[in-house]
């Protein structure tokens, strides 16, 4: 699992575009994060030090976004592309919505 976590972190940095932004959000339980990863199609990863989800939030293969919780922390880290701020794990991780 610490690998599969790793690499998916990996992937997050890998696919990121160079103005992504790191957001910090209200601490979310595991089952919460998971339950959030599932209904946005993302992967959800857990091991000793936190667990997180990643998504293809640009509708593009690889993970573009990533929330992870640290074990010890108080809050999640969000990981996200371009200009966005968002202020939920689901917004953080959601597709983004085409512009009307």
């Amino acid at each position: 699992m610490r690998i599969a976590f790793a690499c998916l972190v990996a992937l997050a940095f890998a696919a990121s575009s160079v103005s992504a932004a790191e957001v910090n959000l209200k601490k979310s339980s595991a089952d919460e994060l998971k339950a959030v990863c599932q209904k946005v199609g993302g992967s959800f990863s857990t091991d000793n030090s936190g667990y997180g989800c990643g998504t293809d939030c640009k509708g593009a293969s690889g993970t573009d976004c990533t929330v992870f919780c640290s074990a010890t922390g108080k809050s999640c880290t969000a990981q996200v592309t371009g200009a966005r701020r968002p202020k939920t794990v689901e917004l953080a991780l959601a597709p983004k919505t085409a512009r009307k």
